[in-house]
């Protein structure tokens, strides 16, 4: 058995206009993961989870042609999961029917990635694994990120925190900002970063939150 982290790169009809939205093409979403789907037959059902301004999404869908139907369930102000139901191309569904195949198995979330990309965790016998691989059209890049590992994915608190603010919090952390004393400030982070002190701060804030809630069990 092989577990096998990999990483597309869909290009034209293999990237429904949905998914371009979810992977860098909307700034208002700060991170968008696919946790369910069903591609079975027509139509195709995707469940997923948002971070961000997601009610602006939420028009994009109300526009879309290709949506039959869909539904946003609030988790906060700025988190929510998505249920989308319409139509995809023959190549888009192809796509994720390469990484089922056989014995193989897709993990969720699958991670739509800023730079158009998605990253996710297969596993499988060797042989189910090479063939998906080898499988993937030309006009999808794949990268093999990593094989094998301890974990089928990421569960930790830090693998549930956006890039973004993870970055931020390792940069902290190597300039002494959460040194006792405090040898670093906001804007040292942001400066490092090359953003606003202000976004610093947020994507700070924001991962403290998280990591200190779950420490919580809230």
């Amino acid at each position: 058995m092989k577990r096998v982290r990999i990483t597309l790169d869909p290009q034209g009809s293999y990237a429904p206009p949905i998914y371009d939205r979810l992977a860098g093409g909307a700034s208002y979403l700060e991170r968008a993961l696919i946790v369910n789907w069903n591609v079975a037959t027509p139509p195709t059902a995707f469940l997923f989870r948002l971070e961000g301004e997601y009610r602006r999404f939420e028009g994009v869908l109300a526009e879309s042609e290709t949506v039959t139907e869909y539904e946003v369930l609030p988790i906060t102000d700025r988190e929510c999961y998505c249920f989308v139901e319409g139509e995809v191309s023959r190549a888009a569904r192809s796509l994720f029917e390469s990484f089922t195949r056989g014995g193989l198995m897709t993990v969720p979330p699958i991670e739509c990635n800023a730079d158009g990309t998605n990253t996710f965790t297969v596993i499988g016998t060797a042989a189910d694994v090479q063939a998906a691989v080898e499988g993937v059209p030309d006009a999808v890049g794949v990268t093999v990120e990593r094989v094998g590992g301890k974990r089928v994915a990421a569960d930790s608190v830090v693998g549930r925190l956006p890039a973004r603010q993870r970055e931020a919090v390792e940069t902290a952390l190597e300039l002494g900002y959460y040194d006792v004393p405090r040898d670093a400030t906001s804007e040292d982070v942001a400066r490092e970063l090359g953003c606003a002190t202000a976004t610093a701060a947020e994507h700070l804030q924001k991962a403290e939150s998280t990591v200190m809630g779950s420490l919580l069990e809230q």
